[in-house]
C-alpha cells in the first residue's frame, strides 16, 4: 500500500482544509441541524431540570480479560456484576440487547431466576433487522430452549411503527426506507436498578471483549428505561418470538445462510 500512495502531505492538508471550510458554513447544514444549534442555549436549562442526583456505580473490564489462547472462559468484572444483579432480582428483569446468545452459565442463572418467580423479558433483533447473522445463528440454535425455559422474547422489526418518530428529524426522505435495528444494551431489575453500557448478551461480551457501563439505582430512571424498552416490545414494533414466527418475514436466502452458521461450532466466538 505504501508503494502506491501518491498523495503528499500538502495535498492531504489542502483536502482537510477544504472539508473544514465546508463544515464551518452553516448554509451546508440541514435545516434541523441549524435549528438544533440555535436552540442550544435554551436546551441546557431544560436538560438541567431533568438531572437526577443519585449514586452511580461505574463498572469496567480489564483489557485482555481473557489471556488464555486456548480457552474462552475469561469472565470479567462486568460479567460478575451483572450476574449479581440477576441473582438478586426479586420480581422482574427486562433486557434490551442487539444479540442474544446465552452461555451455559447464563442459562443456569436465568433459569434459577425464573424458578423463583422472576419475570424475564428480552427485546433483541429479529433476523430481518439484525446486522450480524453469525450471532443470530447462535440465538436461533437456542431460541426454542429459551422460550421453553420461560423467557419472554420480542424480536425487533426492521420497519417498526416507531420509526416514524425516530426518523422525524431526517433532512430528506430516503428513496429506500432504512432498516431499523436495536443497538442499545440495557437491563432493568425490579423497576429500580438499571444498567446502561456496552455489554451485549453474548459470549463475546461475557468472556472476550472489554466492556464498560454504569449501574444506577434510581426508580425514575429505571422506569423511563423500562418504558422505552416496553415501547419497542409493542406488537407494532416487535414480533413475539413465541407466537409470530418472525423468521417467515425474511428471504429464504438469508434463512439458508443462518442455517449454515448454525451447523458450525462458533458459539464461544459470537
Amino acid at each position: 500500500m505504501q508503494k502506491n500512495v501518491s498523495v503528499n502531505d500538502a495535498e492531504v492538508q489542502e483536502i482537510y482544509s477544504d472539508l473544514h471550510r465546508y463544515a464551518k458554513k452553516s448554509e451546508n447544514f440541514a435545516p434541523q441541524v441549524r435549528e438544533a444549534i440555535a436552540d442550544t442555549p435554551q436546551a441546557f436549562p431544560r436538560l438541567a431540570r431533568q438531572l437526577i442526583w443519585t449514586d452511580v456505580e461505574f463498572i469496567s473490564d480489564t483489557p485482555g480479560k481473557n489471556s488464555n489462547s486456548l480457552l474462552l472462559g475469561g469472565g470479567g468484572l462486568t460479567t460478575t456484576r451483572l450476574a449479581q444483579l440477576v441473582e438478586n432480582a426479586q420480581e422482574r428483569i427486562t433486557i434490551q440487547s442487539p444479540y442474544l446468545v446465552m452461555s451455559a452459565a447464563a442459562q443456569k442463572l436465568f433459569r434459577q431466576a425464573i424458578q423463583r418467580g422472576v419475570k424475564v423479558r428480552i427485546n433483541t433483533n429479529s433476523l430481518a433487522s439484525t446486522d450480524n447473522i453469525q450471532a443470530f445463528s447462535g440465538y436461533r440454535n437456542q431460541r426454542r430452549q429459551l422460550l421453553k425455559m420461560g423467557v419472554e422474547i420480542h424480536e425487533y422489526k426492521p420497519d417498526p411503527q416507531i420509526r416514524q418518530r425516530l426518523a422525524h428529524n431526517a433532512s430528506t426522505a430516503p428513496e429506500k426506507p432504512p432498516v431499523f435495528a436495536i443497538h442499545a444494551k440495557t437491563m432493568v431489575v425490579d423497576n429500580k436498578t438499571v444498567y446502561i453500557g456496552t455489554f451485549n448478551f453474548d459470549p463475546r461480551s461475557e468472556n472476550l471483549n472489554t466492556e464498560v457501563g454504569v449501574i444506577v439505582s434510581d426508580m425514575h430512571l429505571a422506569n423511563a428505561v423500562q418504558a422505552a424498552i416496553e415501547t419497542d416490545m409493542q406488537p407494532e414494533n416487535s414480533w413475539n418470538a413465541a407466537t409470530d414466527n418472525p423468521d417467515q418475514y425474511v428471504a429464504v436466502s438469508k434463512r439458508s445462510r443462518v442455517r449454515l452458521y448454525q451447523l458450525t461450532p462458533i458459539k464461544p466466538l459470537l
